[in-house]
């Protein structure tokens, strides 16, 4: 990646110079995409390409990549965006599109076995675009806080939690991604506390919680860039953090190979052998029916 240095607040960037970002932007996005609009922000903050403020976020970076993304010189899905989604059923045009749709999408319930589940939980919602071709690729389930979660969004976890306990036996392995601030640091907290409250003693006892960003110590393993403290939160008054930092000032490739490994951890390489090959066995059985279906 070559570095463009940021314009001076009293000189403004040329055409070329916009060029050279364009070109630096489109270089970067393409390493690590799927990024969120921050992300790109954080990553061309380390490589020097603009000024860590609010306005160089806004009116370069923002601007940027909609004019890239508009004039077909980057493609729009190199950025997430899991804050707007529709909500439609699953229909089929036949019943035949059904089955064969069934055959396609197939796939086996991995955690049914075994000691252990695992989720993945996450503060920020434009995120989850980024990390869930991960957790789908594992059959964890992604949760995403929005900030701090409704009651009822946490009520609805910890009973989970304990039904899961209830039928397989299972304790539930959580780890949670988020903003390295007052108010991050307390929704891991409130999160943590409810799931326990509302999974029961035994289920809520045997919950594991980890934090796996960010964390104090990974502010300076990757040298995040960090922003100032929001006086205007009440808790910052107690905090005991040295700096604020959010999460997706992480490396997006750096970020999904941490959940990658977490999750790969509590995978049996033997089990999940046996596994793919009962799908694949019962997918070809799906499709000899749809071949019967059309006779």
């Amino acid at each position: 990646m070559t570095s463009t240095n940021g314009a001076s607040p009293t000189k403004r960037r040329t055409k070329a110079d916009i060029q050279d970002l364009r070109n630096a932007m489109f270089e970067m996005v393409e390493q690590a995409a799927p990024m969120t609009v921050r992300q790109v922000f954080y990553r061309g903050v380390g490589f020097g390409l603009w000024d860590k403020t609010e306005g160089d976020y806004k009116n370069v970076v923002c601007r940027l990549l909609a004019s890239m993304r508009r004039d077909h010189d980057m493609p729009f899905d190199w950025i997430a965006d899991g804050t707007r989604w529709q909500r439609k059923p699953t229909t089929h045009s036949s019943m035949e599109a059904a089955l064969e749709a069934t055959a396609r999408t197939y796939r086996r319930a991995l955690w049914d076995q075994g000691n252990w589940y695992v989720e993945v939980w996450l503060e920020k919602e434009a995120l989850a675009g980024v990390l869930v071709d991960i957790t789908a690729k594992w059959d964890v389930p992604l949760m995403v806080t929005r900030g701090y979660p409704s009651l009822s969004y946490l009520h609805n976890a910890g009973v989970a939690i304990s039904q899961r306990f209830t039928l397989y036996g299972q304790a539930t392995s959580i780890f949670y991604l988020g903003d390295r601030d007052p108010s991050g640091d307390d929704i891991a907290r409130k999160v943590e506390e409810d799931l326990r409250d509302f999974a029961g003693e035994e289920a809520g006892r045997l919950l594991e919680f980890t934090r796996l960003a960010v964390t104090e110590e990974q502010v300076g393993i990757f040298n995040l860039p960090t922003r100032p403290t929001k006086k205007s939160d009440s808790r910052s008054r107690n905090w005991d953090g040295s700096a604020s930092v959010e999460v997706d000032a992480i490396d997006p490739n750096q970020l999904r190979g941490m959940v990658d490994a977490v999750i790969e951890h509590f995978i049996d390489p033997h089990q999940l052998e046996v596994l793919q090959a009962v799908e694949a066995e019962e997918r070809r059985t799906l499709t000899e029916l749809i071949r019967e279906t059309g006779r």
